[in-house]
């Protein structure tokens, strides 16, 4: 791995177990047995850091909220898209902790998020309107982006949401899994009745894999 990814994935690391605002490039550098000097090589600060992070997030995005043109509806299909929910907020989850003070420091990182979510919107309402035609969803047509916008606002905000309602300060897989339940509660409200059978099964899939993974 080069010297630049290894600073990437060392920073993404450090960045979600102990929090970026407590995460300085020294500490990178040391974690890393490398000079400032060497690590100020490939990146001017932090905030350079971040934004080379966000653009793993960007590809994450990107290839995990596909529509799903010419593929058959099953379980093994919904579980890739919901695994995806749940990878994209464990693996950035320093991000969703502190996301307004992040944005708030670069404006340029800010247009890069609001693109990315605006693709995230469209992407994931063309698979609701293709959940609907599947007969999979009863949802009105014109309601269909405003159930992907409610969804995405829920898993964009579960983190902090979690943060501030207990005085624990670790996100944990569980209380992930946790948000992905809450997301399928949503789907399940809008299931038609042939329907019904695979989102309870969904959710069994993801109450188990809550209590196998506590911490």
């Amino acid at each position: 791995m080069k010297t630049r990814d290894k600073i990437i994935y060392a920073s993404l690391e450090l960045f979600n177990e102990h929090g970026e605002r407590n995460i300085t490039t020294n500490h990178i550098a040391a974690h890393l047995n490398m000079s400032p000097g060497n690590l100020y090589y490939h990146f001017r600060n932090k905030e350079d850091i971040i934004r080379s992070i966000f653009s793993l997030y960007e590809n994450h995005l990107e290839s995990g909220f596909q529509p799903y043109e010419g593929k058959q509806v099953n379980v093994e299909l919904l579980i890739g898209y919901f695994d995806a929910m749940f990878y994209t907020l464990w693996q950035f989850r320093f991000m969703y902790a502190n996301l307004a003070d992040i944005l708030a420091r670069d404006e340029e990182l800010k247009k890069r998020y609001l693109h990315a979510q605006q693709q995230v919107l469209t992407h994931s309402s063309q698979v609701l309107h293709q959940l609907k035609q599947d007969g999979f969803l009863n949802v009105d047509t014109d309601k269909i982006t405003p159930l992907a916008d409610t969804i995405k606002m829920l898993v964009s905000f579960w983190i902090g949401y979690q943060l501030t309602q207990s005085s624990t300060s670790t996100i944990t897989k569980a209380t992930l899994y946790e948000g992905v339940l809450r997301v399928l509660m949503i789907f399940k409200a809008y299931a038609t009745p042939t329907s019904v059978a695979t989102f309870t099964r969904l959710e069994q899939h993801y109450h188990d894999l809550a209590n196998q993974d506590p911490i």
